[in-house]
C-alpha cells in the first residue's frame, strides 16, 4: 500500500440510490506517498473536479440537488458519464481510492464504470477514513459521531464550500492526514 499513489476521492449524486440516481460531480486529490522516513509525507500530484451531465435529472432527489448546490447552468460544460469516466482512469490508474463513507462513493464510482463499459483501472484497495476514524478515535468520549462534518469540526478542519466534490476531498485529505499520524 505504500508504493501506491492515494485517490481522495469525493462524489456528489442526485440521491442516495444508485439504482436511480446519478452522478454528477467527483472531486479527486490524487497524491504520491513517501514512507522513507518512517511517518508518510504526501506530496499533491494533482487537484481536480468532473462535473457530468445528468441524464435523469428527473428522477433528482430535490433534497440532494439542494444539498450539492445542483444548478443546470453550471452543469451546462459538463461531461457525458463515460467520457469522465474516461478521464478519471487516465488519472487515478493504480491508485487506492480514499474515501469517507467508502460504500457511498465507490457504489456509485463503481456503478458508472459497469454502465459506461470503461474499465477501472484503480487498484483494488480502498481506504475508508470513517471506519478508520472509528478505529482510531472510539475510545474517546468527545466524539459520538463520524461524519465528514463532525470530523472536520473535531480537528479543525476547514471546509469552506461542504457538498461541493472538490471542498470535501480536500477536507477528506486533511482528515487523512490526521488520522494516520494518530
Amino acid at each position: 500500500m505504500r508504493h501506491h499513489k492515494l485517490a481522495f476521492i469525493d462524489t456528489e449524486t442526485t440521491g442516495f440510490d444508485p439504482d436511480t440516481h446519478e452522478l454528477i460531480e467527483i472531486g479527486i486529490i490524487l497524491v504520491d506517498q513517501d514512507w522513507t522516513k518512517g511517518k508518510p509525507v504526501f506530496t499533491v500530484i494533482e487537484e481536480f473536479e468532473i462535473k457530468i451531465k445528468p441524464v435523469h435529472i428527473e428522477t433528482a432527489d430535490p433534497i440532494s440537488l439542494k444539498i450539492n448546490k445542483y444548478n443546470a447552468e453550471d452543469w451546462g460544460n459538463a461531461y457525458a458519464l463515460k467520457e469522465a469516466m474516461k478521464i478519471l482512469n487516465t488519472k487515478i490508474k493504480d491508485s487506492i481510492m480514499v474515501a469517507h463513507n467508502m460504500y457511498f462513493d465507490a457504489t456509485f464510482i463503481d456503478r458508472a464504470y459497469k454502465q459506461t463499459g470503461v474499465k477501472n483501472e484503480m487498484h483494488y484497495l480502498r481506504i475508508d477514513t470513517i471506519t478508520m476514524a472509528f478505529a482510531k478515535l472510539h475510545d474517546r468520549t468527545d466524539i459520538d459521531k463520524y461524519s465528514l462534518r463532525t470530523l472536520c469540526e473535531y480537528f479543525k478542519i476547514e471546509n469552506k464550500n461542504a457538498h461541493s466534490a472538490l471542498s470535501d476531498t480536500k477536507a477528506l485529505f486533511e482528515l487523512y492526514k490526521h488520522l494516520i499520524n494518530i
